[in-house]
């Protein structure tokens, strides 16, 4: 969890919608998506009423171990820096989550992963995805973890989150070549709302940041999300100040123009509902439009899960990541 943390804490965040366990309604279908006792209601979003479409973008009703896999990723990560070394703290801008954890191959010459985490852009930070960078240093690969502010001190907007993001990669980007990586090969992934801001960044412009335009070689995008319509509608609104111009903006599936590099998308078979359709139909979108992408399906995996097979070269997203680098 963030050290500057917001209010909303996991457990206010699975009461945070309409009432997600609101009183039945007389004369209503009863719903069967998970919702002990929930009689259905109007429907606010496709075939969803509001205590459905919570319940789709809240993780916490469908992995009921998130906070154990927490654990010990951070542990399998403190494991990892006493094993391997502490990774280099680089500041890539002002502010004071603007930093990075980058750690080094054996080898100079490498490509370079940049890593982005989730948290509802909320929680978590860059130590606990230490646990990753060793499947992509024994393949020498270099690792970075990238942290950025809470979207709360962000005056809820997205894109101020996604503005630190671009230009850590950018950074990156810039001065590989000074710890050892390649700049010609530089890679980008993310986890759940990581995974979104991952999908913002392959739709950027890198010529803006006086970047080459393929300056991001390939993108894996894990359990995330890329429309931002109904999440909108969700709970979520409760802490994001969303606008038209930022569901826009901060859409990447209305953006496939934009995206000129490979696109590996996944998900698991026991994430929410709405977090497999939103995988499947940016996939989908992305061939439809003649754009390189696979799309990878862990079969029982819970959203955390996929998260933690990001470092286990036989794991779906650790052999994707290591396929899509040509590793």
């Amino acid at each position: 969890m963030h050290p500057a943390q917001s209010s909303i804490t996991r457990r206010a965040a699975l009461t945070a919608g309409a009432g997600l366990l609101a009183a039945p309604v007389l004369a209503q279908p009863v719903c069967d998506l998970g919702l002990p006792g929930h009689v259905e209601g109007p429907h606010v979003w496709r075939d969803y009423d509001q205590d459905e479409l919570d319940a789709a973008y809240n993780q916490e009703f469908y992995q009921p171990h998130t906070e154990a896999v927490n654990s010990r990723l951070s542990a399998l990560s403190f494991d990892l820096r006493v094993r391997r070394g502490y990774p280099e703290r680089v500041a890539y801008g002002e502010g004071a989550d603007e930093a990075m954890d980058i750690y080094k191959a054996p080898q100079a010459g490498g490509p370079v992963f940049v890593f982005l985490h989730g948290g509802i852009w909320l929680y978590l930070d860059a130590s606990l995805a230490g646990f990753a960078a060793e499947m992509f240093l024994d393949r020498g690969a270099h690792f970075i973890a990238l942290d950025f502010s809470p979207v709360n001190e962000l005056g809820g907007d997205l894109g101020r989150m996604a503005d630190q993001v671009q230009r850590g990669i950018a950074w990156v980007a810039r001065n590989a070549a000074t710890f050892g990586g390649d700049p010609s090969r530089i890679f980008i992934g993310g986890h759940s709302s990581g995974g979104h801001l991952a999908g913002v960044a392959m739709t950027t412009d890198w010529r803006e940041f006086g970047l080459p335009s393929d300056a991001v070689k390939g993108g894996l995008l894990m359990s995330g999300i890329y429309d931002l319509e109904p999440v909108r509608l969700s709970w979520r609104k409760a802490y994001i100040a969303f606008t038209d111009a930022m569901v826009d903006a901060m859409s990447p599936q209305r953006h496939l123009d934009r995206i000129n590099a490979p696109v590996v998308v996944s998900h698991g078979t026991l994430e929410t509902p709405e977090f497999q359709r939103q995988a499947q139909d940016f996939a989908n979108a992305l061939k439809a439009a003649g754009k390189p992408v696979q799309l990878v399906v862990g079969r029982d995996y819970f959203h955390q899960d996929m998260w933690e097979t990001l470092g286990n070269p036989y794991g779906p997203n650790g052999r994707a990541a290591l396929a899509l680098m040509g590793l």
